[in-house]
C-alpha cells in the first residue's frame, strides 16, 4: 500500500516564494483515486520547493532574533519618529557652539590686536583717536597670560605698537599700534602753537623708548628738552601727569573713551547681573540689541569683561556660558 505524499505548506509573507505554474502543480494533492489505478502507473510525489529550508531558518532567525535581523529597519522607523522640533532644537544648538565667536584663539597676541582694533568704533570718534584694544581683551583670545605678555612685550620692543596708561584702573592699559598713533597724534596737532613739541617728540623719543612713562631726567639730559616743550606736550595730550617729576604717554582725547569705556562695561555687566540667576549664553548676549551705554559695542565690551575675568565662562552643550563669580 502506498501512502500518499503530502506536500510541505504554503507559505505566506514576506518570504513566501514567487509563484510558479511548476510550483502550483506541485502543491497539488495527489487525488485519491490515482491510488486504486494500475500498480504501474506511479505515485506522483509532491517536491518540497528548493528553498524551503532557508525560508524557514530565516523565519526562525526573525523570530528568535528580531533585535539584530531587523535593527537597521527599526532604526529607521525610530528617527522618523522622532519630532521635527527635536532636530532642529539640536541644529540649533549645534549652530550656538560654532556662533561663539569671542572664544576662538587667535594664536598670537599680534593676531589678536589686530581682531579687537577691527571692532573699534571710529566713526563714533570721527576717526580722530587711533584704534585703542585693551590689554585684558587680549587675554579674552589668548588665554595663556603669559603668552600673551611675552609676545605683547615684544611687539612693544621692536616698536610696532605703543601700551599706554588709561587712568581708570591700574590694570587698564591701551594697546596702539604705532604707525596709527603717530597718524592720529600728527592730525590733532596740526596747525597748533605746540606742533613742533610734538613733532620732535614723535621723531625723537618714541623710536627710541617704547615704555609707558617718562621721568623728567630722561626727558631734559637725553632727548633734550627744555621744561616749556615738555609742557607744551602736556597741553596736547601728548603726556598726561603721573608724579612729580614724571609722565605717563597718552593719547590726545582718550578721555571720552575712557567715558564711554566705563560706561559701557558697566552696561554689558549688568545685563548679565540682570539675567536669571546671573547667568547667560554668549551667543545670546551678543543677540540682544546693546544698551545705549554701551557705545562701542557689545562685543568690544564683551571681550573686556571675559579677558578681566568679571565674569566665569563655562562650556555648556549650548555653548559658551557668562556667569558672575560668586562673591
Amino acid at each position: 500500500q502506498q501512502l500518499c505524499q503530502v506536500p510541505p505548506p504554503r507559505h505566506y509573507g514576506p518570504c513566501q516564494p514567487a509563484w510558479t505554474p511548476e510550483r502550483e502543480e506541485d502543491d497539488k494533492l495527489t487525488p485519491l483515486s490515482s491510488l486504486r489505478g494500475t500498480p504501474r502507473e506511479p505515485v506522483r510525489h509532491c517536491s518540497a520547493p528548493d528553498d524551503y529550508f532557508r525560508v524557514l531558518f530565516l523565519q526562525l532567525s526573525i523570530y528568535l532574533f528580531p533585535a539584530s535581523t531587523g535593527s537597521r529597519d527599526m532604526n529607521r522607523k525610530r528617527h522618523r519618529l522622532v519630532p521635527e522640533a527635536f532636530g532642529q532644537k539640536r541644529r540649533r544648538e549645534g549652530g550656538d557652539v560654532e556662533a561663539d565667536p569671542l572664544r576662538g584663539e587667535s594664536g598670537s597676541a599680534r593676531a589678536a590686536v589686530a581682531e579687537l582694533l577691527r571692532l573699534f568704533p571710529r566713526v563714533l570718534f570721527q576717526d580722530a583717536l587711533p584704534p585703542i584694544a585693551l590689554r585684558s581683551q587680549v587675554y579674552s583670545l589668548v588665554p595663556d597670560r603669559t603668552v600673551a605678555d611675552r609676545q605683547l612685550k615684544a611687539l612693544q620692543e621692536q616698536g610696532e605698537i605703543r601700551i599706554i596708561q588709561l587712568g581708570f584702573d591700574l590694570d587698564a592699559q591701551g594697546i596702539i599700534f604705532t604707525e596709527d598713533y603717530r597718524t592720529r597724534v600728527l592730525k590733532a596737532c596740526d596747525g597748533r602753537p605746540y606742533a613742533g613739541a610734538v613733532q620732535k617728540f614723535l621723531a625723537s623719543v618714541l623710536p627710541a623708548c617704547s615704555d609707558l612713562s617718562f621721568q623728567q631726567d630722561q626727558m631734559i639730559q637725553t632727548f633734550g628738552f627744555r621744561d616749556p616743550e615738555i609742557t607744551q606736550l602736556v597741553n596736547a595730550g601728548v603726556l598726561t601727569v603721573r608724579d612729580a617729576g614724571s609722565w605717563w604717554l597718552a593719547v590726545p582725547g582718550a578721555g571720552r573713551f575712557i567715558k564711554y569705556f566705563v560706561k559701557g562695561r558697566q552696561a554689558v555687566l549688568g545685563m548679565v547681573r540682570k539675567a536669571k540667576y546671573r547667568e547667560l549664553l554668549l551667543s545670546e548676549l551678543l543677540g540682544r540689541r546693546a544698551p545705549a551705554a554701551a557705545r562701542l559695542g557689545l562685543a568690544y565690551h564683551v571681550h573686556d569683561l571675559i579677558g578681566a575675568q568679571l565674569v566665569d565662562c563655562v562650556s555648556t552643550t549650548s555653548g559658551t556660558l557668562l556667569r558672575l563669580p560668586e562673591t
